[in-house]
C-alpha cells in the first residue's frame, strides 16, 4: 500500500510538472531548480548571477523555507522579482506549489525563472517541479564526499557548483577526488568551481548560462 501511495504522489506530482514546463515554454522562460545544503550559498549565487545579467536579461525568483521569509527579503532588496514559499514543514518544494506561486509572480519579460529549493541534499532530489535544468550546489566547507552519501541529487543534476574555492586552501577538500567520484553518477555533468565571494570562475558559470537562455529564447 504504501509503495502504490508514494507512487500515485510522484505520478500527480509529475504530472503538475509537466505543466508548469509547459508554461515556461510558452513564455520562453529557462527554470532551474537551485538545491543544496543550508548555507552553501544559494542566495548570494542567485544575486550574483542576476546582478551579471542585469540590463540584457530579467530574473525572476521563487524563494522556497520551511519557514520565514529572510532570503526572499533578501532578494527582492536587489529589485528581483520575487515569491516566497513556505512549506510549514516539508523539506522539499513540490510542483503544486511553483504552479500556485505563478500566480504571484509578474512574468512579463523575465527569461530566467531561479527556484530555490529547500535546503537539504535529500527529499528535493525526488520531486521535479517542470524545471529546464537542475544545478546543486556544494560549497567546500562541506567536504567532497557529499556525492557518495547523498548520490541521488548529484547523479540527477546538469550543473554541479563548487562554491566558496576561496576557502580551499584552508580544507583537506580535493576538487580531483570530488570530481572522480561526481562522473562516476553523473558522466555529463557540468562541473563549474567558483566563488560567489571574489567572483573567481563565474565566468564559467554565466557562459554556461547564456547559451541555455539563448536556447530557451530562440536566439
Amino acid at each position: 500500500m504504501e509503495i502504490k501511495v508514494l507512487e500515485s504522489i510522484f505520478a500527480a506530482n509529475e504530472n503538475l510538472a509537466d505543466k508548469n514546463a509547459e508554461v515556461f515554454k510558452e513564455k520562453g522562460i529557462f527554470a532551474i531548480n537551485l538545491m543544496s545544503s543550508p548555507g552553501a550559498g544559494k542566495t548570494s549565487f542567485i544575486l550574483e548571477t542576476a546582478r551579471r545579467l542585469s540590463g540584457h536579461h530579467k530574473a525572476a525568483v521563487i524563494e522556497g523555507d520551511i519557514a520565514s521569509k529572510v532570503d526572499a527579503e533578501k532578494v527582492r532588496e536587489h529589485g528581483i522579482e520575487t515569491v516566497q514559499i513556505n512549506t510549514g514543514g516539508a523539506c522539499h518544494l513540490e510542483a503544486n506549489m511553483i504552479q500556485k506561486s505563478l500566480e504571484y509572480l509578474d512574468l512579463t519579460g523575465v527569461d530566467l525563472l531561479i527556484i530555490e529549493n529547500v535546503g537539504n541534499l535529500v527529499c528535493p532530489a525526488d520531486f521535479v517541479l517542470g524545471e529546464s535544468a537542475r544545478v546543486v550546489i556544494l560549497s567546500v566547507p562541506e567536504g567532497d564526499d557529499k556525492p557518495l552519501k547523498y548520490p541521488t541529487i548529484f547523479s540527477s543534476c546538469e550543473v554541479l557548483i563548487i562554491n566558496k574555492i576561496d576557502m580551499l586552501a584552508l580544507s583537506d577538500f580535493s576538487m580531483e577526488r570530488l570530481e572522480d567520484t561526481v562522473r562516476k553518477l553523473n558522466p555529463n555533468v557540468n562541473v563549474i568551481p567558483l566563488s560567489c565571494r571574489t567572483g573567481e570562475g563565474f565566468d564559467a558559470w554565466m557562459g554556461w548560462l547564456e547559451d541555455k537562455l539563448s536556447g530557451a529564447l530562440g536566439l
